[in-house]
């Protein structure tokens, strides 16, 4: 099959604006072959943020740092290309900043700050950033002077303590290069305290940053226990604990009053706990009660007399309660 020279200019025209298309492309800075959505991040420094490192919104990785380039010859801002690899929703209105690495321990990334807004960003928009040190960056920002300045005051004194030793005698020259050595050791120490990977200091501010980022991570339950808190305040304070204790004080002075009756005369059970007259006439009558009731056990033909011949009873009548030793029957 031949192909006319008609045919053959249509394919050049169409591979050519092929072509053109995809180098304009190109040079706008867009990738032909990854169709993934980028969004972009101007910042002023980047600190240790480097290509493929991560992009979180809440701790989940949502995408990766796919380039990083200078906006101008003078470096006024730094364009960071962020490729999504998740099919997300980032309000227009939120936020990026870049979370530093510390002591080698975890990477740079960008963290997204979500907001509000009811529109989302579309590939090749960008998102507003914001510079953030955090806790550790400030920390470490007012430290490194400090440090500084101790290193060169200690290497300034071992360099005016070594030209002295030179004019001293033995003895002297030995104690000064004991206070040498000693110095030297404090340098030492002092930079292994301040070791970026295995210092103390890092470890310290390390478990700093571990202890802020449960905070923040555990933010919804420290306010939950606060409203549980407001909550349970709250109901208390609506307890009607003054009327209870005013029932309760009712109740103690009606006590008292019944406690003041019984201690006077008034009334039956007064008179009878007061009144030594009363109590002595109840036991008299009792004692009474005994004696007739002893007399009708021990002469019952005394008061009930059925014989035929009229006996009568001879014996004398009890003047007091018999003498037992079981109750009678």
């Amino acid at each position: 099959m031949k192909i006319n020279n008609e045919t053959k200019v249509g394919i050049l025209s169409v591979v050519a604006l092929g072509l053109l298309i995809a180098g304009f492309n190109f040079l706008k800075g867009r990738d032909i072959f990854n169709h993934t959505t980028k969004i972009y991040a101007y910042f002023s420094q980047i600190g240790d943020l480097e290509k493929a490192n991560a992009v979180k919104i809440n701790g989940f990785t949502i995408g990766t740092v796919y380039d990083i380039e200078e906006v101008d010859e003078n470096l006024s801002s730094i364009r960071v290309t962020i490729s999504l690899k998740r099919k997300v929703n980032i309000p227009a209105n939120s936020a990026a900043y870049i979370k530093a690495s510390f002591g080698g321990l975890s990477a740079a990334s960008i963290v997204v700050e979500k907001g509000n807004a009811p529109s989302f960003l579309q590939s090749g928009d960008s998102i507003h950033t914001r510079e953030d040190e955090g806790l550790l960056g400030g920390l470490a920002a007012q430290i490194s002077p400090t440090v500084d300045k101790i290193r060169n005051t200690l290497d300034t004194l071992t360099t005016v303590l070594s030209n002295v030793n030179m004019i001293f005698d033995g003895p002297a020259r030995k104690n000064l290069q004991g206070t040498i050595a000693n110095l030297n050791n404090a340098t030492h120490s002092l930079d292994k305290l301040l070791d970026a990977d295995k210092g103390e200091l890092s470890r310290t501010l390390a478990n700093v940053s571990s202890v802020t980022v449960n905070l923040k991570n555990n933010n919804d339950s420290i306010n939950e226990i606060i409203s549980n808190t407001k909550k349970f305040t709250h109901t208390l304070s609506q307890l009607q604990i003054q009327g209870t204790i005013d029932t309760l004080q009712a109740a103690i002075s009606q006590m008292k009053g019944a406690v003041s009756k019984i201690s006077s005369n008034e009334g039956t059970l007064g008179a009878l706990i007061n009144d030594k007259t009363l109590y002595n006439k109840l036991n008299d009558a009792i004692l009474s009660a005994e004696i007739l009731m002893d007399d009708l056990r021990v002469h019952p033909k005394r008061y009930v007399n059925i014989s035929v011949f009229g006996k009568k009873d001879k014996g004398g009548a009890l003047t007091s309660p018999a003498i037992k030793d079981t109750v009678p029957r």
